[in-house]
């Protein structure tokens, strides 16, 4: 599955602020959107907007009082007007980048990261959701571990919630993406999920755990009362 099909993923990932130009240049032609070249970014917004540039498909170079070095203004074959800045909201998704939204200030900009990013350790790492989302073999299998001490190598462990039903999983060393777990305990997260297999993890218990784990979270409750996640697999049928 992938991570934009992920139920448990929340925000964005690889939140960063980019100040682009908005770049006139034919009558009839869209406004386009560029980064200062790096030898500029330093220039405030008063020497940028409403003066004229040069760009190419990479970046802009502001012309109007400005030197520009003939070697990086030869890469530049269009001429425009930086009409104005905006501050955009960038993500990684798939390795690829996201445009979020704009804004027309860095603070404003460094604003909405904030709002947007699911810091580790702060809040939306705990989840509680529908024990339909496991097998009823995958439930019992759960709670057998819940009431013993849960074997080492599982990186989670089992855990009931007295005077209820549900019980608790606490995920370990995650995300269990291949970089972390590599890191981590030197395997892949295909290596892991065979290994729950070959411990006997249920299967509908493995999609579930992974899944989770993939999105950072750390506390998985399984409740019967608890709603179901759209997205994600039902088993109540069973």
């Amino acid at each position: 599955m992938s991570h934009s099909k992920n139920p448990f993923v929340r925000g964005y990932d690889g939140l960063s602020v980019q100040r682009l130009l908005a770049i006139s240049y034919d009558d009839d032609c869209p406004l386009s959107y560029l980064a200062l070249h790096v030898s500029q970014s330093h220039l405030p917004d008063s020497q940028v907007e409403r003066h004229a540039c040069v760009f190419c498909d990479d970046f802009a170079l502001i012309t109007e009082g400005q030197n520009v070095p003939p070697e990086l203004d030869a890469q530049c074959p269009s001429h425009g007007i930086a009409r104005n800045l905006v501050y955009a909201v960038m993500a990684e998704e798939a390795g690829k980048p996201l445009h979020v939204g704009d804004t027309y200030s860095e603070e404003a900009a460094r604003e909405v990261v904030r709002r947007l990013r699911f810091e580790t350790g702060f809040y939306s790492r705990a989840w509680e959701i529908s024990s339909a989302h496991i097998t009823e073999e995958a439930g019992r299998f759960l709670g057998e571990l819940a009431d013993i001490a849960t074997p080492s190598g599982f990186l989670f462990v089992a855990f009931r919630i007295h005077y209820s039903p549900a019980v608790g999983v606490k995920l370990i060393a995650t995300p269990w993406t291949d970089a972390n777990l590599q890191h981590v305990e030197g395997i892949t997260a295909e290596e892991l999920r065979q290994e729950h297999r070959a411990k006997g993890v249920p299967e509908s218990l493995v999609e579930v755990l992974h899944l989770a784990a993939l999105a950072d979270v750390r506390m998985l409750v399984f409740d019967a009362d608890a709603p179901v996640l759209d997205g994600l697999t039902l088993y109540d049928d069973e």
